[in-house]
This record gives C-alpha cells, sequence and structure tokens, in this order.
C-alpha cells in the first residue's frame, strides 16, 4: 500500500460526515507503520468499543470506511475465519464489521457486513509477519502472492457493495 498522510485519510471516509472523519483516531503507531506490508490500512477505535476503520484503493484513490462490530465475547473454543484473509481465530478473533452505505442509501441506514479479523491485520496474517493467538493458519497450496491477490479482491468486492 502506497503510504498516505494524515490528511488523505481525513478526507478519504466514504461512509461517514467529513466532521466525523475529522475526530476519528488514526492507528496508535500510524509513524511507524509498514506501508510496504499492507494492503489495507485498519484499526480499532480504542476509545470507542465496537468501532473499527479500514482505508483501502478503490477506484484509484484512498476510500475509508468506518465500521462497527459487536463486542460480545465468544468462547475460547469457538473458532471462525475471516472472510478477508481466511484466518481462522479463536473466540472474538473474528467479528462482522458492518459499515454504512456510501450516500443516499448510508443515510437511510442500509449497511452492509462482512466477518473479518477483529484487530483488521490480514495483511500481516497472509504474509506471516503477525502469528494468530492460539493455533496457526490453515497450510495452503496459493503462493503468498496469490494470497494477497485473494485478500485485496475479498476487499475490493465489500467495498464495492458500499457504491452499490
Amino acid at each position: 500500500m502506497k503510504a498516505l498522510t494524515e490528511q488523505d485519510i481525513r478526507t478519504s471516509f466514504v461512509n461517514c460526515s467529513k466532521g466525523e472523519a475529522k475526530r476519528l483516531p488514526l492507528p496508535r503507531d500510524f509513524e511507524d507503520l509498514p506501508w510496504e506490508d499492507l494492503d489495507f490500512l485498519g484499526w480499532r477505535d480504542l476509545s470507542a468499543p465496537g468501532r473499527s476503520y479500514i482505508v483501502t484503493e478503490h477506484d484509484g484513490r484512498p476510500s475509508g470506511i468506518t465500521l462497527r462490530f459487536p463486542s460480545q465475547q465468544r468462547g475460547f473454543l469457538h473458532r471462525s475465519m475471516c472472510s478477508l484473509c481466511l484466518t481462522t481465530h479463536p473466540g472474538s478473533g473474528v467479528s462482522l464489521m458492518t459499515a454504512r452505505k456510501a450516500g443516499p442509501a448510508g443515510r437511510e441506514g442500509n449497511s452492509v457486513g462482512l466477518y473479518m479479523c477483529t484487530d483488521l491485520a490480514c495483511s500481516l496474517y497472509v504474509r506471516g509477519k503477525k502469528a494468530v493467538a492460539a493455533g496457526a493458519r490453515f497450510q495452503e497450496s496459493l503462493t503468498v502472492e496469490e494470497q494477497i491477490a485473494r485478500t485485496s479482491a475479498n476487499l475490493s468486492a465489500f467495498v464495492a457493495k458500499l457504491f452499490s
């Protein structure tokens, strides 16, 4: 992913008001992000449980998305799979993330959802730069580059639903 400035991020949001985008917190480690290892920028809002953000490229420009997810905890024995990177996590490592649609549909309350890694570190899991809390990723026959392409395609399909 191309490195973004704070202004790039704040002006990229498509499903919230300009005021909301101006007030949202950036990732704590913003200055030290490994941009070359990221297919998208994702972070949780530590001041608002159940709220996360993603910035990805859509139609050649950055598009920011506000997400909500339930804060309920699942049992440790329960495992779920992320629909973006296909990483399985125990407990609450995967959550249904919902995003308001862009434009008039979003103002009417319409939204779309997808099961995602709660920490939004899909890019790092796919590259083997971050390990799953308990266990490991499934062994895949795809190369890392093919897994990265699949993750990006899954995210692009989700983002496209925000505009349809």
